[in-house]
């Protein structure tokens, strides 16, 4: 009996020093139900349990920089010239300034919390701070490329509004919303506990299953169809794969033009045409990868060829209705082993790669989850 009496009054201490501490019945639990949910786990420590790697967000703030590049460019060209091919331009220098600016900024928009204003810091201070950034790192740019104080040029009227409301979107709009997203750590794999003088587990024992051959999901992922049913949404994965279209071939036109001109070249180029290829052929693909691989424990030289046959399938189809409509941005006739000139042999080595690549990529977004606001 004085046992139990002791475990009670302790229960009770714990439950009240619960309810001052923050418990639904005290003040602490009524401050943080007041208190705003976390933006994004980039304001947890980096080591935190959900966090997005830091070199995840670079690469998207690098990829979401190439996209806005792309569409301003192939805006402004429409605007003085139309044409249906809708040729965007941008390079891995900017890539590379767009990921470390943006990288920066993320620090500057959190701490609006800081600010006791509002609407001072979401149409003053963080546009501000966007567009000197985004100046200062174009002009640094130019000055690189052109080797010499005259390439650099003070930005027009119309330069500094595109910039301003550049920097609303990226305010309101993309890192609102792209600060929502969690990435899931892989557990690791928990051998079981073992009672003394019992004899050792097998080897293997702890390891992912195997049914019938056939490897398994990592538990929690399997959906209809052998997909994941955790991860991101299909029209995010779909905008990812779009906007990754978009780097694909801006890194390699540039590479192309460089090694092809003797004075080198500073951007590549590409269509908005891309993203929509791209977008739809990668999200295909990836649904190939989940169903060949978890399902039927197709190694990757056993799925290479039906992904390579499908993008050129999927290739050719884009290009015979583009060349219909004058909006086909590429023509292959000068090159060898093409077919109409809108498939050529010659790229084999390159789409091998980006099958592979996809893979990786896929393996990648399936731990990435999007948390929607309330």
């Amino acid at each position: 009996m004085a046992g139990s009496d002791a475990d009670g009054e302790g229960r009770a201490r714990r439950s009240s020093a619960t309810r001052r501490r923050g418990g639904p019945g005290g003040r602490g639990g009524e401050a943080a139900a007041s208190r705003p949910e976390p933006l994004s786990t980039a304001e947890a420590p980096a080591d935190g349990p959900d966090a997005l790697p830091a070199w995840m967000r670079l690469y998207f703030y690098g990829m979401h920089g190439i996209t806005l590049d792309v569409l301003v460019s192939s805006a402004r060209r429409f605007a003085s010239s139309p044409d249906l091919r809708m040729l965007g331009f941008s390079s891995p220098y900017r890539c590379l300034l767009h990921s470390l600016t943006h990288f920066a900024l993320e620090k500057v928009y959190l701490q609006q919390r800081c600010c006791p204003n509002a609407f001072v810091f979401n149409f003053l201070l963080y546009p501000s701070a966007h567009m000197a950034l985004q100046t200062l790192a174009g002009q640094a740019l130019l000055l690189g490329l052109r080797n010499g104080p005259g390439g650099a040029a003070v930005p027009g009227t119309l330069d500094l509004a595109l910039q301003y409301v550049l920097a609303l979107y990226h305010c309101h709009v993309f890192l609102k919303r792209f600060l929502r997203l969690r990435y899931r750590r892989q557990p690791e794999p928990q051998q079981p506990q073992r009672r003394p003088g019992a004899p050792p587990a097998p080897l293997g024992a702890g390891a992912p299953g195997v049914a019938g051959g056939r490897q398994l999901l990592p538990r929690g992922g399997r959906g209809v169809g052998g997909t994941p049913s955790q991860g991101l949404p299909g029209l995010l994965r779909f905008l990812f794969f779009g906007m990754h279209g978009f780097l694909d071939e801006i890194f390699f036109t540039f590479f192309f033009n460089f090694l092809g001109q003797r004075d080198g070249a500073a951007s590549g180029h590409t269509s908005l045409w891309s993203f929509f290829m791209y977008g739809s052929c990668s999200f295909v693909v990836e649904k190939l990868y989940f169903h060949l691989h978890w399902n039927r424990g197709w190694s990757t030289w056993k799925r290479l060829p039906i992904y390579v046959i499908f993008i050129y399938v999927w290739e050719l189809s884009w290009g015979l209705g583009l060349r219909l409509c004058g909006a086909c941005s590429w023509d292959y006739s000068h090159y060898p082993l093409n077919f109409m000139g809108l498939i050529t042999l010659m790229y084999l080595p390159g789409w091998i790669f980006l099958s592979v690549y996809q893979d990786l990529l896929s393996n990648a977004l399936w731990r990435v989850q999007y948390v929607p606001t309330n």
